[in-house]
């Protein structure tokens, strides 16, 4: 068996040109144009690339992209200031603060602070709650969301009906959503961590493996029912024997293709899907503020 491999970049390409069309429609229909503002604070090297690529994909999809920078001094007052001013902003339908923040600054309470209608990571306690309680009311996280998509992609709208799904990790901004996602989608679903007993063998019951642990390689293909499919969220830098690095997943992709039906490959799966689902919830919730019409996207 050789594992079909699921293009997640090509994926996310059509999602993103998917969005541009909404964004064109809402402009020529209602005369609305979503904006999202993403705030970053510090010089981490890795967000701000992140960031920069958000803002170039925002202006992509003929979105007003509002960015705010901060040295790594900023005090907690001076952006949760921020964040109520961009939350009464009429422009800003969509509000994102890149982390991890400074030590000086509760992430906690910044997320808290976020208007949750604006919430388009999907982080604040409400949208988690309407998420859990199947509300369609709920922003969802972008990461989840876009495995979410790439499986439907694969099984069809209604094909995850009585799958056997299971996500090893419990994170609050994959595990847990991922695990909601897949039970309103009916699937009978099992979330393991690093205290799991036996998880090879809990790992092999899956028709459908999310690994999402930040563990290079931890997934290995014994532990991989055959013809399953993995949806790899991991990203991790490893060095090379030449000392420089490259990107690997949770999963042992080479040996994982030999067993599994479809896997998503680390770069070009799941990573992509996150910027295009964080358009699509910017949409999503200027739509919602607006009381339009939501577009297929």
């Amino acid at each position: 068996m050789t594992a079909e491999i699921i293009d997640g970049k090509a994926f996310a390409e059509g999602l993103r040109a998917r969005v541009g069309d909404a964004v064109a429609q809402l402009q020529a229909d209602h005369g609305i144009t979503p904006g999202l503002a993403v705030v970053l604070v510090g010089e981490d090297p890795a967000s701000q690339v992140y960031v920069r690529n958000k803002a170039k994909q925002t202006v992509e999809a003929g979105m007003e992209s509002f960015e705010f920078r901060y040295d790594a001094a900023t005090d907690e007052e001076t952006l949760l200031a921020k964040v109520r001013e961009l939350n009464a902003d009429p422009k800003v339908n969509g509000i994102l603060v890149q982390l991890p923040l400074p030590d000086q600054i509760d992430a906690e309470k910044v997320l808290a602070t976020i208007d949750p209608d604006k919430d388009v990571d999907g982080f604040h306690v409400i949208n988690v709650g309407r998420l859990s309680t199947g509300s369609a009311d709920a922003l969802i996280p972008c990461t989840p969301l876009g495995c979410l998509l790439l499986l439907q992609d694969r099984f069809g709208k209604d094909g995850l009906s009585g799958k056997k799904a299971v996500v090893v990790g419990r994170s609050n901004i994959v595990g847990k959503p991922m695990f909601n996602l897949l039970l309103q989608q009916s699937c009978t679903v099992t979330v393991a961590h690093s205290r799991t007993q036996d998880l090879p063998a809990v790992c092999r019951e899956a028709d459908i493996l999310v690994a999402a642990v930040g563990r290079p390689q931890m997934i290995q293909a014994d532990w991989i029912k055959p013809g399953a499919t993995v949806i790899d969220v991991g990203i991790n830098r490893v060095p090379k024997d030449d000392g420089k690095t490259r990107l690997v997943g949770d999963v042992d992709t080479e040996a994982a293709k030999a067993v599994a039906g479809a896997i998503t490959p680390v770069p070009g799966g799941v990573g992509p899907m996150t910027i295009a689902c964080l358009l699509r919830n910017t949409v999503t919730a200027c739509c919602r503020q607006h009381g339009v019409a939501e577009p297929a996207m």
